[in-house]
């Protein structure tokens, strides 16, 4: 899908848009999309805790069922394990014929979970980043760049309404390309597992690890491996890598020359391979779902065990002499 020289933007404005969710990404979502004068409702379940937040943000709330019959455009935020239900009892009875249905996660389309009905469109529009910076980056003036892909054009307006989706959103701002469920999916999954939420914790856990074995303080070694990771971040996304690399002193860049490859060589290449092959196939698709079907046990092991690594705990400490408390 090339992007469109000039997006129809009276097609976005005409929308009834639902957002399903009031969670992080959907009231960040729903937030940009009012303040861009689109009109924007928000489903949740009876008895949501979710309902004081979106009408204090002024937001009309429904019910999800009145308000994917209300919708012309339904934009689904909630999380990938229970949303195929939520979607099946809840969404797709009601959604009339010409309807779009949007997501900004691809898996449950991807991994056969759901299935929106003939007549429908189906589009991703996924904004690159958290919740909180959606929403930030917008009322600064700018805004985060946006993966939009079209799974099905039934009524020949696809292309605009997730174009225009963006647009709402502020993304337009930053920069839209074009992308498909499959694609959005496969590359969002790795690098979450290979770097963002996977590879960078147990990188900075280990070095942590290894230099309290040594002898040194835990706050140190906090400082020092894991602190000033935003550092390095933040000139990374301003500057990229090179420009990273000049403002950093000529003995570190050195020493990331020599020993990076030696850290991640190519036992972790092969473990990035096996990574995206599991993703690729739908073998991790197939664990998550049945570890969330299940009630999620192993996940709260996890967590509780991460919560009880030294560095978290010291982690805690420096933010507290941080702040004076």
């Amino acid at each position: 899908m090339e992007p469109p020289a000039s997006p129809n933007l009276d097609i976005i404005r005409r929308e009834r848009i639902v957002v399903v969710g009031f969670g992080s990404q959907g009231s960040a979502q729903a937030q940009n999309l009012r303040d861009s004068g689109l009109d924007v409702r928000i489903a949740l379940y009876e008895g949501s805790p979710s309902r004081a937040r979106a009408e204090a943000a002024g937001f009309t709330v429904m019910p999800t069922e009145k308000a994917a019959a209300w919708a012309s455009l339904v934009m689904v935020t909630l999380p990938d394990g229970p949303m195929p239900t939520v979607y099946a009892e809840q969404i797709a009875p009601h959604l009339a014929p010409g309807s779009a249905v949007a997501f900004s996660h691809g898996f449950n389309l991807v991994y056969g979970r759901i299935t929106p009905a003939e007549g429908l469109d189906v589009v991703v529009v996924s904004p690159k980043g958290a919740g909180p910076g959606v929403r930030a980056e917008y009322e600064a003036g700018r805004g985060v760049p946006a993966l939009v892909g079209v799974e099905r054009d039934a009524t020949g307006q696809a292309e605009a309404r997730a174009w225009g989706y963006a647009w709402g959103l502020g993304c337009a701002r930053a920069g839209i390309f074009t992308t498909t469920a499959r694609e959005e999916t496969v590359s969002d999954l790795f690098g979450e597992q290979a770097v963002l939420c996977g590879g960078v914790p147990e990188l900075l856990k280990t070095a942590f690890e290894v230099l309290t074995a040594r002898g040194v303080p835990a706050h140190a070694a906090y400082f020092e491996c894991i602190h000033e990771l935003k550092i390095i971040t933040d000139l990374i996304a301003q500057r990229g890598l090179e420009g990273m690399r000049e403002l950093i002193s000529d003995t570190a860049e050195w020493g990331g020359y020599q020993i990076g490859p030696r850290v991640v060589g190519p036992e972790a290449r092969a473990a990035m391979e096996r990574t995206l092959d599991e993703i690729e196939d739908g073998s991790f698709a197939e664990r998550w779902i049945a570890e969330s079907e299940s009630g999620g046990a192993n996940l709260r092991r996890l967590r509780q065990e991460e919560a009880e690594h030294p560095a978290v705990r010291a982690g805690q400490d420096v933010r507290r002499m941080m702040s004076g408390q």
